[in-house]
C-alpha cells in the first residue's frame, strides 16, 4: 500500500515527502489532542525526542498551531549550556535546521543568539546555567530539551514560566531522559500537562543495531536501564540510603589538584568464574585539610572486575594502585583472609595492605558513608553508573537488589578508611596547662 502511494506521488509531492513529518512520525512524537499547557516527551537515548521537538517548533512557527495569530511568533530554545542548544537543538541531525525545507529554513544570527524564520517568527537560545536571562523576555511557545539533568532545574523552569505569556494558549514542549528530580515528577502530576512515552527499541530503525545489542547486554533489567533505554521514571527504592538527589548532587565533580590520601579498596568475591559476583574494586582520594567537618572525598574510579581469576582480580588492584599512585590497599578478608593477602602478595609484594573484617552488617557499615554524602563531602569523578545504581539499591535493610552489592562494600572500605575512621580519632588541638 505504501509502495502505491508513493508511486502516486508528483515530482514537487516527493521533493515534500521528506519534509512532512506527520507522514513518517512515530506515535509518541506526534503532539497529543487536546488543551495542554506542557506536553512531556519521555523516552530512552535514541528515541527519537529531539526530532519530535524540533518538528513542534516548526509547526508552532509555521502557523499550524493556533497561537497568536497576525504577528510574530516568539518562541523559546531552552537547554543545559547555550553549546549543547546550539550543536542539538539547533544545529543538531535531528535539529530544527535539519528538518526545515529549504524554503522555509530560518537563518541563525549567532550575535543574538537567536533563529529568524521567512515569516518573521523568531527563536531564542537561552542556557539552564542562567535562569535570570529569561527575566524580561516573552513568547507564545518553547522547547524545552533534557530538563531532568539541568544543575538549575527548578529556577530555570520558574523563570520560563513567567515568560510564557503570550497568544491564547502558550504551550511549552519538553524532551528529556527521566531522572528522579522533583521539578519534572511535580510537572507530571499536573492536569495541564500530557505524556507520550518510548524506548529506546522505538526508533531501532534509525540506530546503529550494535549499539542496541550492548546497552541491552551490558546493562539488562537494571536501574540505569529503565531510565536510559526504557524511559522510565526511576523513583528511590523503600529507605534507600542514597537517594537520586544525593547522587545527583555528588556527579561530575572535578578533582582538586593534589590529595592527601588515595587508597584503592578491594571485596573480593567468593567464588570465581562468569557466575561468580564481581570483585569490587573504587580508588578514592581525600583531602583532610582542617578540622573533620571540612575533609572530602572523592570518588576516582571504578575498576571492578566480572568473572575473574584471583590472580586475574589481584592484577586489576595492583594496576589501580599503580595508575593513581596510591597510598595503601584496603581489602576485606572475611572470606579467604590468608588467601587474599597470599593472592595480592604473588603479584604485588610491595603494596601496603590494610586487612579489614567486617563486624556488622552491609547496611550498618554504609550508614556513616552514606551521611558523608547527606553533607556533601563526597564527589564522584567520571562515570560510575554501576556503582551508583548499586548505591541506589542499598537500604537500611540491606541490599535490595540481585547478587552482592561488591562495589558499594569497597566503597564503603575505601571512604571508612580515609575519612570515617580517622574522624573518630581526630582531637582538636588545645592547650594544656601544668
Amino acid at each position: 500500500m505504501r509502495e502505491s502511494f508513493l508511486s502516486e506521488l508528483t515530482e514537487g509531492e516527493c521533493l515534500a515527502l521528506p519534509f512532512l513529518f506527520e507522514f513518517w512520525a512515530m506515535p509518541h512524537q506526534l503532539p497529543p489532542e487536546g488543551c495542554w499547557r506542557a506536553w512531556v516527551i519521555m523516552g530512552g537515548r535514541g528515541a527519537g525526542k529531539t526530532r519530535a521537538g524540533a518538528e513542534w517548533v516548526r509547526t508552532c512557527v509555521e502557523g499550524a498551531l493556533p497561537l497568536s495569530p497576525g504577528r510574530c511568533r516568539r518562541v523559546a530554545l531552552v537547554g543545559e549550556t547555550l553549546d549543547q542548544v546550539r550543536e542539538v537543538m539547533v544545529f543538531g541531525e535531528s535539529g530544527i535546521l535539519a528538518c526545515s525545507p529549504p524554503d522555509r529554513r530560518p537563518d541563525w544570527h549567532a550575535g543574538r543568539r537567536c533563529l529568524v524564520w521567512p515569516n518573521g517568527a523568531e527563536a531564542m537560545v537561552f542556557s539552564a546555567h542562567d535562569p535570570e536571562g529569561l527575566r524580561g523576555p516573552q513568547f507564545d511557545a518553547a522547547w524545552v530539551d533534557e530538563l531532568a539533568k539541568w544543575k538549575k532545574a527548578r529556577e530555570t523552569w520558574d523563570m520560563l514560566q513567567f515568560a510564557l505569556r503570550l497568544g491564547e494558549r502558550p504551550q511549552v514542549c519538553v524532551t528529556t531522559t527521566p531522572r528522579n528530580v522533583g521539578v519534572l515528577k511535580e510537572l507530571l502530576e499536573l492536569d495541564s500537562t500530557v505524556v507520550t512515552h518510548a524506548k529506546t527499541e522505538a526508533n531501532r530503525a534509525n540506530l546503529a543495531a550494535s549499539f542496541l545489542r550492548e546497552v541491552r547486554a551490558r546493562y539488562g533489567n537494571t536501574r540505569l536501564a529503565r531510565q536510559e533505554l526504557d524511559g522510565v521514571l526511576v523513583t528511590d527504592v523503600d529507605g534507600t540510603l542514597w537517594t537520586q538527589a544525593v547522587l545527583e548532587r555528588a556527579r561530575g565533580a572535578e578533582m582538586p589538584e593534589r590529595f592527601d590520601r588515595i587508597v584503592v579498596a578491594v571485596d573480593p568475591p567468593a567464588g570465581e568464574g562468569q557466575g561468580a559476583d564481581a570483585c569490587g574494586i573504587l580508588v578514592a582520594g581525600a583531602v583532610c585539610a582542617g578540622p573533620p567537618q571540612a575533609w572530602r572525598a572523592w570518588v576516582l574510579e571504578d575498576a571492578s572486575v566480572q568473572g575473574a581469576s584471583p590472580t586475574g582480580w589481584a592484577e586489576a588492584v595492583a594496576a589501580a594502585y599503580g595508575r593513581w599512585q596510591a597510598d595503601r590497599v584496603v581489602a576485606e578478608v572475611n572470606q579467604g583472609g590468608a588467601m587474599v593477602e597470599t593472592v595480592l602478595r604473588q603479584v604485588a609484594p610491595q603494596v601496603p595492605l590494610r586487612k579489614v573484617h567486617a563486624t556488622r552488617g552491609k547496611a550498618a557499615r554504609a550508614e556513616p558513608v552514606a551521611a558523608l554524602y547527606e553533607q556533601g563531602r563526597v564527589a564522584h569523578c567520571g562515570v560510575l553508573d554501576t556503582l551508583e545504581e548499586q548505591m541506589g539499591l542499598m537500604t537500611v535493610s540491606g541490599f535490595a537488589g540481585q547478587g552482592s552489592p561488591d562495589r558499594v562494600d569497597a566503597l564503603v572500605w575505601a571512604l571508612t578508611e580515609l575519612i570515617a575512621t580517622p574522624m573518630q580519632g581526630w582531637r582538636r588541638p588545645a592547650l594544656r596547662v601544668i
